[in-house]
């Protein structure tokens, strides 16, 4: 009998929410069932319609007046989902303004297409792919997720993507990789935000091999089955939901298989603040405020924040030994 490792076990609640969003390219059709989630025909929570199937090459026009669409209303542990307006208004994306609400305006002009993700370093395979080849290549499921920023408030998103380990076994990590960095695009003349010295830019940042394997990590590419907004990192961005937000890195261009810990971006801004594992941990306060409770955007009452941001059943063996009180 062949004993399956803890990370190659597809977790319960992934299980229960996974929907299929973009399937396998049929030979015949040549396109993507967009928005599969839905049953044909039937009315999504709010009356929203499911989006037609199109071809791949034209993903991003064919549902750029979709509604948006997510097959459930809550998470696995019964919070609501927020509302696509709220996610897709309400953003921490420095490269474009230090205020939330201002990001989706500055951004609305930025151009995703032609887009290239280049994965390197110490691999077998290094490959630059086409953000269509990305859509096309790794299958695109849902995944309604919790979003804790590390300033205390907190979404629950239904974002479109695919596992992180499903690129990485494709380029083969090398026995010396250890990390993965991940690097956002250098834009400053699109990116308002890159023309001020708030951070070292580009902004980077890693994670342990074993955490970018682990299949509650993903690769966003949407998100209420609809392609992502490029306020919230489109065309494609990280999403790690035990850890703080600013760990989800957005409009990513380069993927390096490292030795070596990378020094992300806040990092190096403020190590003292910013350290490199960011997860989620209510007894660990930030140095300027407690991290016990968090606000939900949406609602008046704080509620206390949960460990790993309740994943704590599939991502706790990966900190074993680790003094959690130590490693911000």
């Amino acid at each position: 009998m062949v004993k399956l490792s803890r990370d190659e076990i597809t977790p319960e609640h992934i299980y229960l929410n996974r929907r299929k969003f973009m399937v396998g390219i049929g030979s015949a059709a040549g396109a993507l069932a967009l928005a599969a989630c839905a049953v044909p025909g039937v009315q999504q929570a709010g009356g929203i319609q499911a989006a037609p199937a199109a071809p791949a090459i034209e993903l991003p026009e064919a549902l750029a007046n979709a509604e948006p669409t997510a097959s459930a209303l809550t998470d696995e542990l019964g919070d609501s989902l927020n509302e696509y307006d709220v996610i897709a208004g309400y953003n921490n994306y420095y490269e474009f303004s230090m205020d939330k609400e201002a990001v989706a305006k500055l951004s609305q002009n930025f151009a995703t297409r032609p887009w290239e993700v280049k994965v390197g370093g110490l691999v077998e395979n290094p490959t630059t792919y086409s953000i269509d080849d990305i859509l096309t290549r790794f299958t695109q499921e849902e995944r309604i997720y919790r979003l804790r920023c590390v300033e205390a408030w907190s979404m629950v998103i239904p974002w479109v993507g695919f596992p992180i380990a499903a690129l990485l076994e494709e380029v083969k990590p090398t026995a010396e990789a250890k990390y993965v960095k991940f690097t956002t695009v250098y834009r400053p003349e699109a990116m308002p935000g890159q023309q001020r010295s708030t951070l070292n830019w580009p902004y980077v940042e890693g994670l342990r091999l074993d955490e970018a394997m682990n299949p509650l990590a993903i690769f966003a590419t949407g998100m209420y089955g609809k392609p992502l907004t490029v306020s919230n990192g489109a065309p494609i961005r990280l999403v790690v939901p035990w850890k703080y937000g600013f760990k989800s890195i957005k409009s990513i261009v380069d993927i390096e298989l490292v030795e070596e810990e990378p020094v992300s971006a806040w990092m190096a801004a403020a190590a003292y603040e910013y350290g490199f594992y960011a997860n989620v941990n209510p007894e660990v306060d930030h140095p300027r405020w407690s991290q016990a409770t968090e606000r939900r955007i949406g609602e008046n009452q704080r509620r206390e924040t949960l460990m790993f941001n309740g994943y704590e059943d599939e991502v706790a063996h990966l900190y074993e030994g680790m003094d959690l009180s130590l490693y911000y």
